[in-house]
């Protein structure tokens, strides 16, 4: 039974054994279940399965939570633009087909006032937007840009890291170059920059802000890595069977160095995540109409003087357990993955 144990080990892959490392941590599982269910609520969102109605003005201006308790005053204001009466048809007006048509279609889908809900589980915003609703969206918003900024940020830093690293020399020093110029100034103050330099606000935006100035971190590490792994002798002796440069730093270092790019990869995703929220909060992310958590943070911070916290709370909550998952997660596949732990 030994033997075979030991045989197992010593057959066991880099990625087998960090498995069996991670699953071994409660804590970590159960952050990475967080985190899956995060992910799957992005999913359902993205497909129209969940939240698909966020927009729908279902409550009262501000209808406070249900474990709170009904506002009666915000329905008495919801109910107050019914009581005029409504005048008659002008049959010389030039939009009275138009305006027939809208009144057939009541006003595009809109809720009448009467007919909003006094409360919610988790309260409306100021417009009667479901919180819940708006904050699982807002998540999607958040999510993915966090999500593909840290992919292209990595995969910038892992191409200009292998060139540097492997080549050296001139190579080596421009690139050196570059990473000390974007070094050199506060990354909070080098996104904002180049978010006030772009203008343009959208999701894509922000996701190549993020992604152009993030790289600097996985290009260092891997740089390094590419460095002490070029005069490795697996590497040695791909290059003597003929094996062009390329296919050394890609089918040959690059597996053995992946680790430490999915671990910049978690990490990179929790800053941006945040870095987005930041942006957002401060006007130069989400465009009108699109929602995020930075958004919502932004709109809460009128609410919170008319003593409605319950957009900022929800936005607070979802974002704080992501990030502090998305942390744990990221400190246990770290040590999971240090090839120095038997």
């Amino acid at each position: 039974m030994a033997s075979r144990m030991a045989a197992d080990n010593a057959s066991a892959g880099l990625w087998t054994l960090a498995w069996r490392r991670l699953r071994a941590d409660r804590v970590a599982i159960g952050a990475l279940v967080v985190v899956g269910a995060f992910l799957l609520l992005v999913l359902l969102s993205s497909l129209g399965l969940v939240a698909a109605g966020w927009e729908r003005e279902v409550g009262v201006n501000y209808a406070p939570p249900s474990f709170v308790g009904a506002d009666l005053d915000a329905v008495a204001d919801a109910a107050a633009p019914l009581a005029p009466a409504v005048p008659a048809d002008n049959r010389f007006d030039p939009l009275l087909d138009d305006i027939k048509a809208i009144r057939a279609a009541g006003g595009h889908g809109a809720i009448a006032p009467a007919e909003r809900r006094a409360s919610l589980p988790f309260g409306a915003d100021k417009w009667g937007h479901d919180i819940i609703g708006k904050t699982i969206k807002g998540g999607q918003t958040s999510i993915v840009v966090g999500l593909v900024a840290a992919s292209l940020a990595v995969a910038l830093g892992t191409l200009f890291g292998a060139l540097a690293g492997f080549y050296g020399g001139v190579v080596d020093d421009a690139f050196n170059w570059f990473y000390s110029i974007f070094t050199a100034i506060p990354s909070i103050l080098m996104i904002l920059t180049v978010a006030a330099v772009l203008q343009h606000k959208g999701v894509g935006t922000i996701v190549l802000i993020l992604g152009l100035t993030g790289w600097t971190g996985p290009f260092r590490l891997m740089r390094a890595e590419y460095m002490k792994h070029r005069a490795r002798e697996y590497v040695m002796a791909a290059d003597a069977i003929g094996a062009s440069h390329a296919r050394q730093m890609f089918s040959h270092i690059l597996p053995n160095v992946s680790h430490v790019a999915l671990v910049q990869l978690s990490i990179l995703v929790v800053g941006f995540i945040k870095a987005e929220v930041i942006l957002s909060f401060l006007g130069f992310g989400v465009p009108v109409g699109t929602v995020s958590w930075g958004s919502m943070l932004n709109e809460a911070q009128n609410e919170l003087i008319l003593g409605k916290w319950w957009q900022m709370t929800a936005a607070a909550i979802a974002m704080a357990l992501l990030v502090t998952a998305f942390s744990l997660l990221t400190d246990a596949l770290r040590d999971a993955l240090d090839p120095k732990l038997k």
